[in-house]
C-alpha cells in the first residue's frame, strides 16, 4: 500500500464526513480489492480521517454557529434543526448514525451545537464509523476468507 494511497483515502474520508463532496466507500472499496491483505490499515485510515470530519462539524457546531448563513457551512439551517430535535429526545447514541448519508452531518453539528461533550461525542462516532467501513471490508474482503 503506498502512502498516496492511504492519504487519498484520508483525505477522502475526511471531506465525505464535512462539507466536502466525498465518496469515501468508492475508494476504501478500490483499495480493498486491490489490496485485500491491507484492510486492517484501511479500516483504521478510512475510520481515522471519517472521525476526524466529524469532529471537524461538532468543532463548526461548537464554536462557529454565528457563520451558519455562509455558502461554506456544511448543514442547512432546517437540517441543523431537525438534527438537533433528534439529538435533544434521542441524544448520544443518536451518534452511532453519524456515518448515515444526509443526516449524519447535521447530527455531529447538531452534537457541537447542544455542547454534547467531546470524549462521549468521539467514542460514539469513532465506533459508528469504524462499523460502516468494517461492514464494507468484512463484505468485500473478510467474508471471502472466513
Amino acid at each position: 500500500m503506498t502512502l498516496a494511497s492511504l492519504l487519498t483515502l484520508f483525505f477522502t474520508a475526511f471531506g465525505a464526513a464535512t462539507i466536502l463532496p466525498g465518496f469515501s466507500e468508492v475508494v476504501f472499496s478500490t483499495l480493498l480489492l486491490e489490496q485485500p491483505q491491507d484492510w486492517p490499515m484501511l479500516l483504521l485510515v478510512a475510520t481515522t480521517g471519517n472521525t476526524l470530519g466529524g469532529v471537524a462539524n461538532w468543532l463548526l457546531g461548537r464554536f462557529l454557529l454565528h457563520w451558519q448563513g455562509r455558502k461554506w457551512f456544511p448543514v442547512s439551517r432546517k437540517r441543523l434543526d431537525q438534527a438537533s430535535a433528534l439529538f435533544e429526545k434521542y441524544g448520544y447514541p443518536l451518534l452511532l448514525l453519524s456515518w448515515l448519508p444526509v443526516i449524519g452531518d447535521p447530527i455531529t453539528l447538531a452534537a457541537g451545537v447542544l455542547r454534547a461533550r467531546f470524549l462521549p461525542f468521539l467514542i460514539l462516532v469513532l465506533i459508528g464509523k469504524a462499523a460502516r467501513y468494517g461492514i464494507i471490508a468484512w463484505g468485500l474482503v473478510l467474508s471471502q476468507t472466513a
